[in-house]
């Protein structure tokens, strides 16, 4: 189409477009070698009714038994063995050994120097306290002028059961049944010595009140002090008799393992002996020598030992306790005899359908005690210096039995000064008191000559077993070492 001597042209409706200016072609970029991914697979599925569980772990027991299997299968890690069990063996041959023997030995000092001691002062704690009633009683029966000689002895006797009192409670665990005696005993000392006191005060005026005191003073310490003192006696015995049942048993344990020792040892030289045809193997060859050092130290020390410490329990310990019970009954006997002239029928009993007063008859049941205990003690004593005095107190107590008769038969006659003076007169008039010193003199020499047994025999026993700890320890080390030692010098000739 034209307009005014022009041309306009139109694009066709439908035509593509004019052509334009060229796209830029981006070059195509070769591929670049790489890394090639590899497809995981897939998980297997676990087998129905079989739960996912990670394999366990092996212990370290299990480890070291597989290493010591495969050292087995070797002739140096056998020997790495064998030493090993022989070293381990003698060292605890050697603690066992010196274990018990430290146990008994310490048993055996506290025979020798704490419970025979302690049930010693016990013992004599009772003995002061009758001693006490039966001086007291005789004082009394002196009127009321009262020889220095006998008052002198009652304070003697007090103090003595005081300061063993002392002892006592210093060497008894707290709360224990001993030191509950031991408590019981110091309140009731103050007040029987009161008692004794106010008799005493009451007789020296001629008043009848002071024969209901000493009385009274004589119940509390036979009902209530010699009970108590007898519980403690018997409690410290029982201690001794604790420590001998500690210091005498056979250290089996000690001893077998001691023979295993020495024949593991055999065992292991005839085993090297088969191998090499070496007779001997220095290391083993101690170790054998200081094993056996310990089993016949410890077998034939302890057996020494064992036969000291019966020996002091046969001839020591046994006699030293019949002696005390027979010095206990004549203080009894004593004291029951003084209250009969004391009491003048004031306590009775009935006997056989016969009325009769009752501190005689504990006179005579004491007595018939007196006289079993002293069968006993000259039965066990084992030599003349033991049994004389016993034989000496034997003798005299049958006096004293003849000489009471004598003043029962007075006094049942009416004539009370006549028993007085059979009982706490003067020598011409052979008293019973003569006889009851006798006794008791006697039977303190038995009990100082037994006791001297006792400490010589338990001694020895001690003694026997002295150094056996230390020296097991030491024998067993050197020996252990020894095993070890003679293994090396088999091992050095695999290198």
């Amino acid at each position: 189409m034209t307009y005014g001597g022009g041309q306009v042209t139109y694009p066709t409706k439908g035509s593509a477009a004019p052509p334009g200016p060229p796209t830029p072609t981006v070059p195509a970029v070769p591929s670049q070698p790489g890394p090639v991914a590899t497809p995981t697979p897939a998980a297997a599925p676990a087998p129905p009714g079989r739960p996912e569980t990670e394999p366990p772990r092996r212990t370290a027991f299990a480890e070291g038994v597989d290493q010591l299997r495969a050292a087995a299968t070797t002739e140096p890690g056998r020997l790495r063995i064998i030493g090993a069990a022989l070293a381990l063996l003698v060292v605890a041959f050697g603690a066992v050994t010196a274990w018990q023997m430290a146990d008994r030995s310490a048993a055996a000092d506290d025979v020798l120097h704490s419970s025979q001691p302690l049930s010693d002062d016990a013992a004599n704690i009772y003995r002061s306290l009758a001693d006490a009633n039966t001086t007291a009683s005789s004082g009394f029966l002196a009127g009321g002028e009262e020889p220095a000689e006998t008052r002198a002895r009652y304070e003697r006797d007090i103090r003595t059961a005081a300061s063993l009192l002392v002892t006592a409670a210093a060497n008894s665990e707290p709360g224990s049944p001993s030191a509950d005696s031991i408590a019981k005993l110091n309140k009731l000392l103050p007040e029987y010595k009161g008692l004794i006191e106010r008799a005493r005060a009451n007789n020296r005026q001629g008043f009848p009140l002071g024969g209901a005191y000493l009385r009274y003073a004589n119940n509390k310490m036979q009902e209530e002090m010699l009970p108590e003192a007898e519980r403690l006696y018997l409690k410290e015995n029982g201690r001794l008799l604790a420590d001998y049942d500690r210091a005498t048993p056979y250290p089996w344990a000690a001893i077998g393992l001691g023979v295993v020792a020495l024949g593991a040892l055999g065992w292991a030289q005839r085993r090297n002996y088969r191998r090499t045809n070496r007779v001997l193997n220095r290391g083993m060859v101690a170790a054998t020598a200081a094993s056996t050092v310990v089993l016949l130290w410890v077998t034939v020390g302890h057996t020494v030992a064992r036969a000291e410490l019966d020996s002091s329990y046969d001839h020591g310990v046994r006699s030293l306790n019949v002696l005390h019970a027979a010095r206990i009954a004549s203080l009894k006997a004593r004291g029951n005899e003084n209250l009969t002239l004391v009491s003048r029928g004031a306590e009775t009993v009935q006997q056989d359908g016969r009325t009769k007063d009752a501190y005689d008859v504990e006179f005579q049941k004491q007595m018939a005690v007196l006289d079993t205990r002293l069968t006993e003690a000259k039965r066990l004593a084992d030599d003349q210096a033991g049994s004389k005095p016993v034989a000496v107190a034997a003798g005299s107590m049958e006096v004293w039995q003849s000489r009471h008769q004598e003043a029962r038969k007075a006094d049942d006659s009416g004539d009370y000064q006549g028993a007085l003076n059979k009982v706490i007169g003067a020598k011409a008039d052979k008293p019973t008191r003569e006889c009851f010193d006798s006794v008791d003199e006697e039977l303190d020499a038995a009990l100082v000559q037994e006791g001297k047994e006792f400490r010589e025999a338990a001694g020895d026993g001690r003694s026997a077993m002295n150094g056996l700890p230390v020296g097991a320890a030491a024998f067993a080390v050197l020996g252990a070492a020894g095993a070890v030692l003679g293994i090396g010098r088999r091992l050095s000739e695999y290198r």
